[in-house]
């Protein structure tokens, strides 16, 4: 009989299912029919499935409709992003970036958690000043001295959460802290050295959210092109701008008569943010000519 759950694990072409009335995990196959329509299941799909019998493996048989997904880490259903960084390693604000515009994008909630915050302040009050207009949340916390917990899990509740954030940023010794497991963690040097700790997506039931433990990454694929004059309208900070512009559209580039400019040069909008929307924009630019080779 076909059931309906979701995949929380993906190993090896085989799929760990957890079910919807039973709260049983099933290990499946998917059908063939997935490769002929160039869809691969992702850790969070909601399918539907029908159970094996004995020792033999059942079978997924839909993928539903995903209400979002990234290609890395590869998962979908997210509804709350937690991006975390760290005093160590120095955080990569331009990942952070990308990660909060294709978040924005598919209508995910964001948090940015910075970790490690017992080793200092000085992430942390980059993140306040750089998002401050951005529309993001920046908790303060810290895995090793349970600080700052209450307040991230207040964010989680009812969600499917995904940690996303570069190696050694302390993503899994923070859900090991929020949910009171011992998911696999590495030190510092072995991260350093490029071993990951988290190798496989798992999605981790918590009393009433869900979370994924994902591999650290250092770069992120974005799902679909974006003409790049569109780009600003994911940027918070530059609501307040739209239209002031002296040339229409602008793509807030450095322009003569840009608003952005303007506000950049009388030091009310933060620069780090700007120079970053730049690099995006000139990545969005490259991409979107080079769309049709």
């Amino acid at each position: 009989m076909m059931q309906q759950g979701q995949i929380i694990e993906g190993r090896g072409g085989l799929y760990t299912v957890r079910g919807d009335a039973d709260g049983i995990e099933y290990v499946l196959r998917a059908k063939k029919k997935f490769r002929r329509q160039h869809l691969t299941p992702l850790v969070g799909d909601r399918v539907d499935y029908t159970p094996g019998t004995g020792d033999e493996h059942g079978w997924l048989e839909e993928i539903l409709p995903r209400t979002s997904s990234f290609i890395r880490p590869p998962v979908s259903n997210i509804s709350l992003l937690v991006m975390v960084a760290a005093e160590t390693p120095a955080p990569d604000w331009l990942l952070l970036d990308k990660l909060l515009l294709s978040a924005h994008r598919q209508g995910m909630r964001c948090v940015l958690a910075i970790n490690k915050c017992d080793l200092g302040d000085t992430s942390a009050r980059t993140a306040e000043a750089d998002y401050a207009q951005a529309d993001v949340t920046v908790l303060r916390v810290s895995a090793e001295e349970k600080t700052g917990l209450d307040e991230l899990l207040a964010c989680m509740h009812g969600e499917t959460v995904c940690f996303a954030g570069q190696s050694g940023v302390g993503k899994s010794t923070l859900i090991n802290a929020l949910m009171g497991l011992e998911l696999e963690t590495g030190s510092i040097s072995r991260i350093e050295r490029g071993r990951h700790t988290t190798r496989h997506v798992r999605l981790i039931y918590g009393e009433d959210f869900r979370v994924m433990d994902t591999p650290g990454f250092s770069l992120l694929e974005m799902e679909e092109l974006m003409d790049p004059v569109e780009l600003a309208e994911w940027y918070p900070e530059f609501d307040h701008l739209r239209g002031k512009c002296r040339f229409q559209p602008c793509y807030h580039g450095g322009e003569p008569g840009c608003a952005v400019q303007a506000e950049l040069s009388m030091g009310r909008i933060s620069a780090a943010r700007v120079a970053r929307y730049r690099e995006l924009l000139e990545m969005t630019r490259k991409a979107w000519k080079e769309r049709y080779d």
